[in-house]
């Protein structure tokens, strides 16, 4: 079985199917965000500027973190550090760089819209562009696969040795799985009047929890706990401490007050 191809040409143009992949992901998840937006009742006019400022955000932070940690690579072949056509973004730098850009552009230009809020609705768009994008992107680059592995589900990748683990697959069908469960999340939380907020910390939670296994089991060194991996468990630590919290005040708030001038000694 042949790599699939990671490049093809319209005439003497190359188009890299990895930089086509992306594309179509963002521009899902700028579409289905507008339409979350319209159906909680905000305007949407102002998101496309901010969209373009997360998306540049989030490809320079991809870049520059993954640069970061293979440095000495970069170092040798400086010529390779725009090449983005050949894959190497970071999840975690894309995601540092991003969020912090989004959440002051929409607080800038959306001021209706609170914190809490954007994270609950942006958060299920992110799991599902996620899945679009694992698909659409790693799957179609250059050394996309995971360990190498004799297995039947085993799959070949441009610039890869033999047959790899198909990662990107198994990432999609988690990044799917962590949509359906912010779906029901959601609606439990709006019929149950739950928190502001909780969607968005399971999300983080569960995407952190399924990026430790990414890593663990099929992508990293077998030498011993990774930056990643550490990185992963700590934010879904701090997902799952955001849920309690955010439960455990709104509960606190529901608790009737007892008015102990009104209790009398019989």
């Amino acid at each position: 079985m042949r790599p699939v191809p990671v490049v093809f040409h319209l005439g003497p143009l190359a188009v890299h199917t990895y930089g086509v992949g992306l594309a179509l992901t963002f521009w899902f998840g700028y579409r289905y965000f507008a339409h979350r937006l319209r159906h909680a009742g905000f305007d949407d006019s102002w998101l496309a500027v901010t969209f373009v400022e997360i998306v540049v955000a989030a490809i320079v932070g991809a870049r520059a973190v993954h640069i970061i940690a293979n440095l000495s690579y970069y170092q040798s072949e400086p010529s390779q550090i725009l090449a983005v056509w050949n894959g190497g973004l970071s999840s975690f730098g894309g995601l540092a760089a991003a969020i912090p850009v989004g959440f002051v552009s929409a607080r800038r230009r959306c001021k209706p819209l609170r914190a809490g809020v954007a994270a609950d609705l942006v958060a299920p768009v992110l799991a599902a562009a996620w899945a679009m994008g694992r698909l659409l992107g790693p799957q179609l680059m250059v050394a996309g696969g995971g360990k190498r592995t004799s297995d039947w589900f085993g799959m070949y990748y441009a610039g890869e040795v033999g047959k790899r683990l198909p990662v990107p697959i198994f990432q999609a069908l988690e990044c799917s799985a962590v949509f359906a469960i912010a779906l029901i999340v959601e609606r439990e939380i709006r019929q149950r009047q739950g928190p502001v907020g909780v969607v968005g910390a399971a999300v983080v939670a569960l995407w952190s929890l399924s990026r430790f296994f990414d890593e663990y089991l099929w992508l990293g060194p077998d030498n011993g706990t990774d930056a990643v991996e550490i990185a992963s468990l700590v934010l879904t630590g701090l997902g799952l401490l955001l849920i309690a919290v955010l439960i455990f005040r709104a509960r606190s708030r529901s608790r009737p007050v007892i008015d102990k001038t009104s209790v009398q000694l019989t």
